[in-house]
């Protein structure tokens, strides 16, 4: 028997058209560097960014070519996530916050045709150049101001464009839109492409009620670069829904967030956690008496803030909750596009306790609808759902990768059965919620014990005297390896290692569980997306 459905492939055409119908005058805010907000509606959104697409078929896109943006989060920036499908094309965002000659190795990879950059990140193009050339270099006058002679001025080009005229270019469901690489911490970059399908079941799973519950009436604030993971999907999802969006620009400083929050309060927000523990650090401080900022800011009550990238410490969500402003926990990868689970309340937990709601929250959730999650065992047999085995989490679903732009599936990466390895440890409970106990290559093993440093940093900075804290293993005669704190305090507080040892034993820690020492530091190092790079800090405490 044949089915009676239309076959109407999914597209990301439809949602930049309905975008451009039915919210024609919702609003798209962005920061310029001068700290000043440009305003576009959707109607002008949806006519730039055709003209976008025509622009780069005059010069000669062709299906399938890779357009690179180096972009911060802006209106033009969200031009690039449409536009460039539209036109043919995929678009691959590359890292700014990425080391010139990286940025240079995986531009080339990727075989990057054109360039799509911001006047202010011009110098960090030109050192990395030699490495890879660009059939077009087309600048973004970000700051006003005059685009040099020798690259091609990107308003120009849509002034000269046709939008009206423009004619999307034929495709399949499964045909790329875009791409990202992976952070490479375990050896090169490997490129992620998603496609039209992809990308189009992520943004209705992403979008539902229990996760993100975008809305029309939402505003939404992506502080997530829109070069990692492609901000989380957010862009998509935001213009699907007509929400209106509000982009940082470069101003991600806890001070400027706060006065972004304050001139344009969002309903909705996204960031990593040491973002989030930094702004409301800031925020707190200016409370206390004496404070030059006081009165100041306004924090948006009752905004949601989707948050991940890296373990959101129970602490955090209990600082934001006392100012009204939830903080839900999302898990995932540049290869599970990303959201892959999430923390939400469930009917089962209703009548929980606050501790409890509180203990659920801080774990990485439940997996999202159309995606699949076991966790495997040391002898390759899935782990029960009992909240106390450990195993790698391994995912599958139709908006996961199954294999790497030029590089296919590696072992080291795929089940022979084609499940994602992800690398991280975790358990699952009877309910489905994921706790991650770690990255395989940051589980500490004490004399034949796991340790993991996730749980003792989240409970280190619970403590009211640290900011920060990062957990590694330093290599031990007697026991292999033990574990070293790296904390941070927070301005005009103290703690000595004897009173954060009894901290941890008053929060259940065995005392072979406590740290072997503690160096305190002036800042944890961080990752180009804003995770504590503990490669680093193994390179500064090597033993």
């Amino acid at each position: 028997m044949q089915t009676t459905m239309m076959n109407v492939p999914l597209s990301l055409n439809h949602l930049l058209d309905r975008a451009g119908m039915l919210f024609r005058n919702n609003e798209v805010v962005s920061r310029l560097p001068d700290k000043s907000l440009r305003r576009h509606s959707y109607g002008e959104f949806h006519r730039r960014t055709r003209a976008l697409g025509s622009a780069l078929q005059r010069l000669g896109l062709r299906k399938g070519d890779r357009v690179a943006t180096l972009c911060w989060n802006h209106h033009a920036h969200l031009e690039c996530y449409f536009g460039i499908p539209a036109a043919g094309g995929v678009m691959h965002t590359l890292n700014l916050r990425l080391a010139p000659d990286e940025i240079g190795w995986i531009a080339n990879d990727a075989g990057d045709r054109f360039l799509i950059i911001d006047d202010v990140l011009l110098p960090l193009y030109e050192k990395f150049k030699h490495l890879h050339k660009f059939d077009k270099v087309i600048v973004f006058p970000f700051s006003g101001a005059p685009v040099a002679p020798a690259f091609t001025d990107y308003e120009a080009l849509l002034a000269g464009a046709d939008p009206d005229g423009f004619q999307y270019v034929p495709h399949d469901e499964d045909d790329p839109v875009s791409m990202c690489y992976t952070s490479g911490t375990t050896g090169k970059p490997k490129g992620v492409v998603y496609s039209h399908r992809s990308t189009v079941l992520h943004s209705l799973v992403a979008g539902l009620a229990d996760f993100a519950a975008v809305r029309s009436t939402d505003v939404v604030l992506p502080v997530t670069p829109m070069f990692h993971a492609n901000s989380w999907g957010m862009p998509y999802i935001s213009v699907m829904m007509g929400a209106k969006l509000v982009f940082p620009g470069p101003h991600l400083h806890p001070d400027d967030l706060l006065d972004l929050m304050t001139a344009e309060p969002p309903t909705l927000s996204l960031g990593v956690p040491t973002i989030w523990l930094s702004l409301i650090q800031t925020y707190d401080a200016s409370l206390k008496p004496g404070s030059p900022h006081a009165g100041r800011w306004k924090l948006p009550r009752g905004m949601r803030s989707f948050v991940g990238g890296a373990a959101v410490p129970e602490s955090l969500i209990r600082a934001f909750d006392a100012h009204g402003i939830w903080i839900q926990q999302g898990w995932g990868m540049t290869e599970t596009s990303p959201i892959a689970t999430v923390s939400y309340q469930r009917a089962e937990l209703r009548d929980m306790s606050a501790d409890e709601k509180y203990r659920r929250a801080a774990l990485a959730g439940s997996p999202v609808p159309l995606v699949d999650l076991r966790a495997r065992g040391d002898d390759g047999t899935n782990q029960p759902w009992d909240g106390r085995s450990v195993g790698e989490i391994q995912v599958r679903g139709p908006f996961i990768t199954g294999g790497y732009y030029a590089v296919g599936s590696p072992s080291d990466k795929f089940t022979p059965d084609g499940w994602l390895r992800t690398g991280d440890v975790a358990s699952v409970d009877d309910l489905g919620f994921v706790k991650i106990s770690d990255r395989t290559k940051d589980l500490i093993k004490s004399g034949g014990e796991w340790i993991s440093s996730v749980d003792l940093e989240n409970a280190l900075m619970a403590h009211p005297a640290i900011a920060e804290a990062a957990v590694i293993a330093i290599p031990d005669e007697k026991w292999s390896e033990r574990p070293l704190a790296c904390v941070v305090l927070i301005a005009g507080e103290q703690a000595t290692p004897d009173e954060l040892n009894e901290w941890l034993l008053e929060r259940s820690f065995a005392k072979w569980q406590l740290p072997e020492r503690y160096e305190f530091i002036d800042a944890v190092p961080r990752t180009s997306t804003g995770k504590f790079w503990k490669l680093k800090l193994r390179e500064q405490f090597p033993g």
